[in-house]
């Protein structure tokens, strides 16, 4: 497509990296948000990413916001490096009112769940740019196969070490994070009874996804990443999908576990806790008392759980070697972060339920599964964007 800006490949030049990461600036906040494109009366995915980026890119605060993800039916929109918190949330909120008049001025709805309910990835379309193709080349059934839409948060960590030592903390608290941000029970027109089945589809499928073991410092992450490239494994280090990782080009602690949330302040309430916890982690570094990371097993059981059960379930405390309720685990994540809550200014609530317990439920109450998309692409469109923007 004529205008269309390329993205900018993250380096894997590990020693450039590090000098990124150590002259990074602490706790800078970025969002990204990811929607489907669906027709307003069917809800089919539409392949109309050409057509709505396109149109992005007269826009001059969407041509640099807008950006693609792999498949054609969606959309993503990021708010850019914010000095704060309270910063990225101005400047999402701003990108989103854009874009949801601009897609409602084409004809286009966008959803904001992790699955669509009974999309079939067969008729999904690879974007058309060199770096998505080499992708479909390299991935096949793996690329087309992921239909799935998430939230990420990047929040800046000054250090290299710094940087390694966060992400393999922030393994421990990726399941009940997860399991707050659940929002994919659906799937090929049924209720799969998982609360996260999109992070089957991501996680279980990509090559270097899900979470990844502890590196313990960056010469040992670097060793890593440098034999990869040697091996010919990736040519560029957004082929390291992992669950939370250091970004090579932004100097930031990225985490991307979570389903993207149906309802607007849902996903900035999910990304203040992220954000506090990412932070957290670094102060407690700095303290000397961030603690041993758990071990790749403990971390998955704890991540089967999650997406099994989401906020209706138990986490395991493998420190006091006891089950807990994932309300519980969570409760401790909003003990544990407050120092860093009380710095930033962050206001965290726990909800009481997650998007796949309230879809669930509404199933239960007789609703059919399109019913319920139904609802979830209308509440979408009304708390993305503010009242009476769009009539």
């Amino acid at each position: 497509m004529a205008g269309r800006k390329e993205e900018r490949s993250e380096t894997l030049d590990l020693d450039l990296t590090r000098e990124v990461f150590e002259g990074s600036q602490d706790f800078t906040v970025g969002l990204e948000e990811e929607f489907a494109l669906v027709d307003p009366f069917s809800l089919e995915l539409v392949h109309r990413f050409e057509e709505l980026y396109g149109a992005c890119l007269e826009d001059e605060l969407l041509a640099e916001s807008a950006a693609g993800e792999l498949i054609d039916t969606e959309i993503e929109i990021r708010s850019g490096r914010a000095e704060s918190f309270a910063g990225a949330v101005g400047l999402q909120r701003e990108r989103r009112t854009r874009l949801f008049a601009l897609a409602e001025r084409l004809g286009i709805g966008l959803a904001a769940t992790g699955t669509h309910p009974w999309a079939s990835y067969l008729d999904q379309r690879i974007i058309d740019t060199e770096h998505y193709g080499r992708l479909r080349e390299e991935l096949r059934w793996v690329a087309q196969r992921n239909n799935t839409w998430s939230m990420h948060v990047h929040v800046g960590i000054r250090g290299a070490d710094r940087a390694i030592a966060v992400c393999d903390h922030l393994r421990a608290v990726l399941p009940p994070l997860l399991a707050l941000s659940a929002n994919s029970p659906f799937l090929d027109g049924h209720d799969t009874g998982l609360a996260s089945v999109r992070t089957e589809i991501f996680t279980r499928t990509f090559p270097r996804c899900g979470v990844h073991e502890p590196f313990g410092d960056w010469r040992t992450y670097a060793d890593f990443v440098d034999l990869l490239t040697a091996t010919g494994s990736i040519v560029e280090a957004t082929q390291l999908w992992w669950s939370v990782r250091p970004h090579h080009l932004f100097g930031t602690v990225e985490l991307r576990i979570c389903d993207a949330q149906t309802r607007g302040e849902d996903s900035f309430g999910l990304a203040a806790m992220i954000t506090a916890c990412i932070v957290q982690a670094a102060l407690d570094f700095d303290r000397g008392v961030l603690g041993e990371p758990l071990r790749q097993r403990e971390v998955e059981e704890n991540l089967w759980r999650a997406i099994r059960y989401g906020l209706d379930g138990t986490q395991i405390d493998f420190v006091a070697g006891e089950v807990i309720s994932t309300h519980t685990a969570l409760e401790r994540l909003l003990r544990w972060t407050a120092p860093a809550r009380d710095a930033l200014g962050l206001e965290v609530e726990l909800p009481e339920s997650n998007g796949a317990e309230r879809m669930r439920r509404a199933l239960e109450e007789g609703s059919t599964v399109v019913d319920v998309y139904r609802e979830a692409v209308a509440q979408t469109r009304r708390t993305y964007v503010p009242e009476g923007v769009l009539g």
